[in-house]
């Protein structure tokens, strides 16, 4: 990985910028990952947990299935009718329901599940008494309601044990309404198949039963209360007629039973009124028969014949006569005088007929007048008692007004009793018939098949909350466990730049490692050595320290292969042993520490007798030297910087194992001398937060840190997809990597 920070000289120690959270912005080099990689990684990570709870999950699963007693579910449909199908034609007593189907339908799913239809379906089934009902579900027979007596249940627990069973009953019911429709099934499970489907199906009858009664106790209501307002109006109708007959009494007021529309919308005609209307219907025919006769008398007084005379059949035979006789006479009077006997006597039958017609029509004329006369005084007698009658009449109308009052009376109050008697009657009827909205689709069926445990749906149910359990479990570790298990995670979590990642060696010294040239510690060690290189201007710090969170992080390790790889490019090194309270360079040398850094601290300005040459890794080292009573005393002085710049005059670079931060000052006094720091942080070794806190120590003492080493790094432990342990094993033979 190439670092590039900005150049320094030897000897300046710049601070450490703050560590950056996880994922911040601004972190170098660093760049958020995306929430499904996030989430990869945790499963990745922490796969065999989850795998775990999956597994414990599962295997729970199928032990409990297999323990649980199989459960049978039996099914009634029913059909819930929104309005009801009527046997009467006339309506019923409850009020319509409003529009709002939704809380129709509500309501009847609630009274599906009403603890009043759950007893009364245990009390149908004679469940309340039943031991092997009670035993079935599980009863608490340790409850009083259970004493027996004579082997029975006693009958003062009877309402407790009625309670319970409707309750249990309840408890393994189930109301289904299908979706769009007015169908609802009635499920009831338990372990009897046969009993399921007893209970199913009592519940549908049950439940049109209680439908009816609420029907018939609401029509009851109905009629009580209609027959009382029936005996008010009742007793209304007979006052108000009473008062109305009294009334007419006095008034002298006699009404007849109309058989029409008459001119009372009462149904009732008075006497005045019909003797009025048939004295006005004769003085109007007097009246036609008086103008008849007037015209002709007036005819008959002007001399003109009238039509009387004309009609009459004696005038008729004698002027018929006459005109017989004289023409007779007219044919003598041709031949003779008129004084010719048989002419004078046809002359006198003439005459004489003559006054027999006018004698004839003089009758006739008397008896006209007679006539007119006769009609005359007809018309005005009826006249006067047509006008009699009026005045009779309007008497009649000035009396009546009270009498009307008291008659409309008398017909609301007829009318509403009528109507009353009718309403009453269609209630008895109606309760009676009993109207039902409710029925019976497909009755429930004994259950061949149980209903639950379902294996595999209880397996993939199972598995399914051992993957989620499992999930919640990594996420949870995942925000506990501060270790670094990545190379990614010590620039993410830290905010250091990654020189980079050494792989954990087993069964083999470090030292012994770093002398085989194909080992993966070589090569890990190498690319650190690369970074270095680009870490300031002029290359590789010439000196730099290594150090820690706390001891056995890989430090020491770090310090003596960076040493080494710095050798073998052709620079002279020394390696420093700082850590003066647990040191370990002499051992590689196979020396001791009788002289070393705590000598020329404490004034020995003779640097050569204390350091030894390691031939094999090609450096020189220095041993921390005898251990001092107090290290930090030594390194608060000059000589430490002095003595690096002394070493940097014959060596190109001066590496000092330094001890670990935590709890010691010496660190941060060694860090502030060299030209930079090598943090190394053991993977899955160390809390990021006990890190973070020992950089924030360095910062203060104005530490310059290049970046951070991964030790003892396991690619089968870390998350995947990040290729950091591929470099390692490249060209290397199955022989190189057995040795």
């Amino acid at each position: 990985m190439n670092i590039a920070t900005s150049p320094l000289r030897p000897g300046t120690a710049p601070a450490l910028p703050a560590p950056l959270a996880p994922g911040a912005p601004g972190a170098t080099g660093n760049e958020t990952l995306p929430i499904l990689r996030q989430y990869l990684r945790i499963a990745i990570r922490w796969r065999y947990v989850i795998l775990g709870a999956a597994a414990a999950c599962f295997l729970l699963g199928l032990i409990v299935t297999l323990l649980m007693t199989p459960q049978y579910t039996a099914t009634s449909t029913i059909e819930i009718a929104r309005e009801s199908s009527q046997v009467t034609d006339f309506q019923g007593v409850e009020r319509e329901t409003s529009i709002a189907d939704q809380e129709f339908y509500q309501t009847q799913y609630g009274l599906l599940q009403s603890r009043v239809l759950a007893e009364r379906v245990a009390t149908q089934l004679r469940l309340i008494d039943d031991r092997a009902f009670f035993e079935r579900f599980g009863a608490d027979f340790d409850d009083p309601a259970f004493r027996e007596a004579n082997g029975r249940f006693t009958a003062a627990g009877r309402p407790a044990r009625q309670r319970m069973a409707g309750e249990i009953l309840l408890d393994n019911l189930g109301i289904a309404p299908s979706r769009l429709s007015r169908l609802v099934e009635i499920n009831f499970t338990s372990a009897d198949a046969a009993f399921s489907a007893r209970v199913a199906n009592a519940w549908a009858e049950n439940f049109i039963q209680t439908n009816l009664e609420r029907k018939v106790q609401a029509t009851s209501y109905g009629r009580d209360l209609l027959q009382r307002e029936l005996a008010q109006a009742k007793q209304r109708l007979d006052e108000s007629q009473r008062q109305l007959v009294s009334y007419a009494e006095q008034q002298r007021i006699i009404n007849l039973p109309s058989q029409g529309a008459g001119e009372n919308a009462t149904g009732e005609r008075s006497i005045v009124a019909d003797e009025l209307a048939s004295l006005n219907a004769a003085l109007s025919e007097a009246t036609a028969e008086r103008i008849a006769a007037e015209a002709r008398f007036r005819g008959a007084a002007r001399g003109g014949r009238s039509s009387e005379a004309l009609r009459n059949q004696a005038i008729n035979s004698l002027r018929q006569r006459r005109a017989e006789l004289a023409a007779e006479y007219q044919r003598l009077m041709v031949q003779f005088e008129p004084n010719y006997p048989p002419a004078r006597a046809i002359q006198s039958q003439i005459d004489q007929l003559d006054r027999s017609i006018a004698s004839e029509e003089g009758r006739v004329s008397g008896s006209v007048e007679a006539e007119y006369r006769q009609a005359a005084e007809r018309e005005n007698a009826l006249r006067a008692r047509v006008e009699g009658l009026k005045s009779n009449y309007l008497d009649l109308r000035r009396r009546s007004i009270q009498y009307n009052i008291y008659q409309q009376e008398v017909d609301t109050n007829r009318a509403l009793y009528d109507g009353l008697l009718q309403r009453f009657k269609e209630i008895g009827v109606a309760g009676g018939v009993g109207v039902n909205n409710i029925s019976v689709v497909d009755p429930a069926n004994v259950p061949q098949r149980p209903s639950s445990p379902r294996l595999l749906i209880n397996l993939a149910l199972a598995l399914l909350v051992g993957l989620a359990i499992g999930g919640g479990l990594a996420f949870a570790l995942e925000q506990m466990d501060e270790a670094i298990a990545d190379p990614a995670e010590v620039e993410r979590r830290l905010g250091l730049p990654l020189l980079g990642s050494v792989p954990k060696v087993e069964g083999i010294a470090p030292r012994d490692a770093l002398l085989d040239r194909k080992s993966e510690l070589v090569d890990a060690y190498l690319a650190i050595q690369t970074s270095l290189g680009f870490t300031t201007e002029h290359g590789v710090p010439r000196s730099l320290a290594v150090t820690s969170t706390r001891p056995a992080e890989g430090k020491s390790t770090t310090a003596l292969s960076i040493a080494t790889m710095l050798a073998r490019a052709q620079r002279k090194v020394i390696l420093v042993d700082g850590d003066m309270r647990s040191p370990s360079v002499h051992h590689l040398g196979g020396v001791d520490h009788d002289r070393g850094l705590s000598n020329f601290l404490a004034g020995q300005d003779d640097i050569a007798p204390l350091t030894f040459y390691m031939e094999d890794l090609g450096f020189t080292a220095m041993s921390a030297g005898p251990i001092p009573p107090n290290a930090a005393e030594l390194l608060t002085g000059h000589r430490l910087a002095l003595l690096i710049a002394r070493l940097l005059e014959s060596y190109d670079h001066v590496v000092i194992d330094s001890p670990p931060v935590m709890g010691l000052a010496d660190a941060p006094l060694i860090a502030s001398r060299v030209e930079g720091v090598i943090y190394a942080v053991e993977s899955h070794g160390i809390r990021s937060s006990m890190v973070k806190t020992a950089l924030q120590r360095l910062a203060g003492a104005n530490a310059h840190i290049l970046g951070g080493v991964l030790t003892k790094f396991e690619a089968r432990r870390g998350h995947s997809g990040y290729g950091y342990e591929y470099g390692y094993d490249y060209g290397r033979t199955k022989a190189d990597k057995a040795r």
